[in-house]
């Protein structure tokens, strides 16, 4: 009886530990001009990225919360910051265009 609850908590536990939550709230956006960037990072609850293929970028899986959108240049493009990307729970985060510097 004993070796069986044993079993059953250690099969509990791992099920648990292995359980990762999909949020569904993606951030998206382009980049003008289209191959000025290489990837696409939020800095907030949690880091994430994406590329920027053909000027889009989607970072998918995020948090609600607040973030800093930085868009990674490719040179001679500089990198730009965005402060105050809110993310909502359901609701994608459409950044709109992001113009490129150089």
């Amino acid at each position: 009886m004993q070796k069986s609850i044993f079993v059953f908590l250690i099969v509990a536990i791992f099920l648990l530990s292995s359980f990762k939550y999909f949020w569904n709230s993606p951030v998206k956006g382009n980049v003008n001009p289209a191959d000025a960037a290489l990837r696409a990072w939020l800095y907030g609850a949690d880091t994430l990225n994406a590329s920027v293929v053909g000027g889009y970028f989607q970072i998918n899986n995020v948090k609600p919360g607040n973030y800093v959108l930085v868009i990674e240049g490719n040179p001679p493009y500089r990198n730009v910051f965005k402060n105050g990307i809110v993310v909502i729970d359901g609701q994608p985060t459409d950044v709109g265009t992001i113009e490129m510097q150089k």
